[in-house]
């Protein structure tokens, strides 16, 4: 994080641990915040990674799981960097800066990704380059996230994964929630804006948990190359196109695709639990025994008590619904309902 970015937060309140901020002592309350009303989040858990130069499409259309080609300027799409066993990388939110490209993915891989994208660029006219020494991501979410939007000077995306450019590039990820993606120079301005118009300053917990209500993954260090894409349905949240060419993967995600040789998905739940449970933490049932039936993918505290979390999980152990964290005798978890309908 950039020290003058980080000083400005610090002198309204943030304190930092590793790829994650808070506002308050208690990570539950900034939570809370995200439920009572709108909130604006330093979204340090994030590295951007900026693509520029003439072949950028192409060089990202050949590695990602969407199809680049068809991303338009005024556009955001979901997308994965994956395994040659299909395995995710990294998810990244991808959308268009003039005739650059931004990648947003998880903060504790973005120097690995980097170095390992731009391993593929051999002769082609393109840069990667780290985006996050001179731009900062900043999440506004809520029912006036729109209204704050306006306050501050910038233009509000009219669909979700739509984007508006000004002083700074907005993100709409869904009807209420937003990505604003600035330069350092206006950055310290806008976040100044953002809290004068009504935007109570919240921490990572906070936009986790929105992140978990929308059914939206994390791939994190930990749960690296453990998942195919439609484990963690990023074929139902607009994540893979069937109709592109090759990329890394593509065999194996086609071929759980039209095969329909799916045995996990990603589920959200509620774990009554004084732990916060990691990601890779595995998750058992009783018809598979002692044998690690899912793993944690994301989780957070949520607004009251215990846990809100992501976990892929054996489709099959979902439906008996007992599922329990750590061990067969662990916490128990409890399903909750996702904003878009598993097959």
């Amino acid at each position: 994080m950039n020290a003058t970015w980080q000083s400005h937060l610090g002198a309204n309140g943030a304190q930092f641990s590793d790829y994650s901020v808070k506002f308050n002592d208690d990570e539950r309350q900034d939570v809370a915040l995200a439920t009572q009303g709108t909130v604006v989040v330093p979204l340090q858990h994030l590295g951007a990674i900026r693509g520029t130069g003439e072949d950028a499409s192409l060089l990202l259309h050949n590695l990602f799981s969407n199809d680049v080609k068809k991303l338009g300027p005024n556009e955001a799409q979901f997308t994965s960097f994956n395994s040659p066993k299909g395995r995710m990388l990294a998810n990244i939110l991808l959308w268009r800066e003039g005739g650059d490209y931004l990648l947003a993915l998880s903060a504790d891989i973005h120097a690995a990704m980097l170095k390992k994208l731009s391993m593929y660029i051999l002769r082609s006219k393109v840069r990667l380059m780290d985006d996050s020494t001179d731009s900062v991501l900043i999440g506004l979410a809520g029912p006036q996230a729109g209204a704050v939007l306006e306050a501050a000077g910038l233009h509000i995306p009219g669909a979700p994964r739509a984007t508006a450019s000004g002083l700074a590039t907005v993100v709409r990820l869904d009807g209420a929630r937003f990505i604003v993606s600035a330069p350092l120079s206006e950055a310290l301005a806008l976040w100044d804006k953002f809290v004068a118009a009504g935007a109570a300053p919240a921490g990572t917990a906070a936009w986790r948990w929105l992140d978990i209500s929308e059914g939206l993954p994390t791939v994190t260090l930990p749960i690296q190359e453990e998942f195919v894409a439609q484990m963690l349905n990023f074929d139902l949240i607009g994540g893979v196109s069937f109709n592109k060419g090759c990329y890394p993967g593509q065999e194996i995600v086609a071929r759980t695709h039209y095969l329909g040789k799916l045995k996990k998905r990603m589920f959200r739940v509620h774990i009554e639990t004084d732990v916060l449970p990691t990601p890779g933490t595995d998750v058992y049932s009783p018809e598979f025994g002692e044998q690690s039936a899912g793993k944690v993918v994301l989780a957070t505290p949520a607004p009251t008590s215990g846990y809100d979390a992501l976990v892929v999980l054996q489709t099959s152990s979902a439906e008996s619904t007992d599922v329990h964290l750590g061990s067969t005798a662990g916490p128990g978890v409890r399903f909750l309902p996702l904003p878009y309908a598993l097959p």
